[in-house]
Order: structure tokens, then sequence, then C-alpha cells
């Protein structure tokens, strides 16, 4: 029997897409923990690359035990947040709390050595988001696994994307605040980079790693980058931090609170240091500017 794959849940979305392909890249024996209800396209996307598929689902802890089997380390992109939130179905407390918790722990039972853990960075504001990624983590980080927390700014993809208000292609974007404060955008390429590497990497064992882009952009600077590259001008539209806050305060559920919350956190500004990350991890990070140039060529084909 194999005892040194890598599971991955979440393997269908954006992120832990990208981790299954950088990992069979390397060679690594990798199974995806997908839904019985799973679009059979993105199945089929997975076993192109070689990736074993098992059903699991988070909300129920007994679909583990089959796709533990075998397992040394496992990653878990998975959250309700934002796009696939539904309240009392597929939630804050149903998928990242409860769900990640049994799975840290079935983790555990199966013989799991290495549990691989996507977050968020810290923050002054509180949100239902960030205490259920801080109670996670401790729960993780007290399970008697080695543990590895992947603290991920904000990804470029979504936070300068059309799916946030971003939608600088169309020459129209939403500003959080001023658009001044600084901004560590990732790119999930990037993010996914960093899950392969804590695989083996002896500097991400037991580690929490607060990770960033190369460089700390504001949403205005961007812009900017956007307006040279596309060569043309891109109408502003700026979101008063005081109708953040309105919108936070007066939030329906977890998911609208927990949304503004980051809102306010990127009008904030959430600046990172990579330096020190970089010397353990000697990873080449993909810039903003690099990742406008690549949006915009993929949308000329």
């Amino acid at each position: 029997m194999e005892t040194s794959s890598v599971l991955v849940a979440g393997a269908t979305g954006l992120l832990g897409n990208e981790i299954c392909r950088q990992l069979r890249a390397k060679n690594l024996s990798v199974k995806a923990m997908v839904r019985a209800t799973t679009a059979s396209d993105k199945i089929e996307k997975l076993t192109r690359l070689g990736v074993q598929v098992v059903q699991g689902d988070l909300r129920k802890k007994e679909t583990f035990s089959n796709a533990l089997q075998g397992v040394s380390t496992v990653i878990t992109t998975v959250s309700a947040m934002p796009f696939s939130y539904q309240p009392g179905e597929n939630d804050l407390q149903l998928v990242d709390q409860d769900g990640t918790i049994n799975l840290i722990d079935a983790a555990k039972a199966a013989g799991a050595k290495h549990f691989i853990y996507t977050s968020i960075p810290m923050s002054d504001l509180e949100s239902p988001f960030s205490k259920i990624k801080r109670k996670v983590e401790k729960h993780l980080q007290q399970s008697g696994l080695t543990y590895t927390i992947l603290r991920a700014n904000c990804f470029m993809e979504v936070w300068l994307s059309a799916a946030v208000g971003f939608d600088a292609l169309n020459g129209k974007v939403n500003i959080c605040g001023a658009g001044t404060n600084p901004v560590a955008y990732i790119s999930i390429k990037d993010l996914a980079n960093f899950a392969t590497e804590s695989v083996t990497n002896p500097a991400a064992k037991n580690a929490v790693l607060e990770l960033g882009g190369p460089g700390n952009i504001s949403q205005l600077e961007a812009v900017k980058i956007f307006e040279e590259v596309l060569d043309k001008k891109i109408e502003l539209q700026l979101i008063p931090v005081e109708a953040l806050l309105a919108q936070f305060n007066g939030a329906a559920d977890d998911m609208q609170k927990s949304f503004s919350a980051i809102m306010l956190d990127v009008a904030k500004g959430m600046p990172n240091d990579m330096g020190n990350v970089l010397k353990s991890f000697p990873i080449k990070m993909t810039s903003v500017r690099e990742y406008v140039k690549s949006i915009i060529a993929a949308n000329q084909k």
C-alpha cells in the first residue's frame, strides 16, 4: 500500500487545482478529495494530471477514511468564502470550522504526519471568518501533527478582478477607501508553490508563514499598472471607509460581514515583507505587472 500520498482537499478550486498540478510536476503521488456532486469536467481535469480522485465531503466526517488511506500529508484549501457560501448548508461553521477540524482529527487518527492549512493574515478587525481561521490554526497546532500554516495575503486573481468590482479590463474599478495604502497581493500560483514546497521543505515544519507578493502595491498603483499595460484610462469609484464600516456593521450574514472586514483591511493596507521567508523558500514570485500582462494576453487569445 502507498504510504506517501498527498491528499488535497479543495482540489477543484483554482488554488487546489494548481497545487495538484505542481505536486504532480514533482512526481508526487496525489489524491484529490471531491464531493459526489463534483462536475465531471473538473474530475477529468484532475485525472489528466495523474491525480487519484476519491470521494469525500468536509461536511461529512464519515467520508474521510477512504480518502485518507495511505496519506502522509494533507493540504486543505477548502472554504465556503465567498463564492460557495450557502447558510446552513455550505457555510463557515460547517465547512471552514467543523469540517476542517474534523479533517485534522481524522488525519491524525489515520496516521498522516503533516497537515498544511491555508489561512489568512492577522487583522485588528475581528470577523466570523478570522475567528474561525484562528480557532482552526490553534486546533492544528495542538493536534500533534506536524503543521504548516500559510497565511496568504489578497489573491491577485480575486482582488484585482471583476469578481470584487476591480474590473480593470472593462475600464471600471471599485477602490476600498482612498486606495493609497500598500497591499502585498500574491498570485494563486505562488501560494500553490509555497504549499507544494512545504511538503518537503524542513523550514515548513511546525511553521506559520506570513505570505504576500514580491512587492507592496496600493490599489491606485495597481490601477496605474493596468492603465499602462492596457494603454487606456480606468474609471475609479472610491468606497469610503465609513461606507465599508456601515456595510460591516449591518451585514446580514457571516459571509457578508467577513467579506466587508477584508475590504476594510485592504483599505487600511495589508503590507508584507517576504525577505526572511524567501531565504528558506527561494521561490520566483509573480509581480502585479507580470500578472496584469498575463491576464491581458490570455484575454486577447
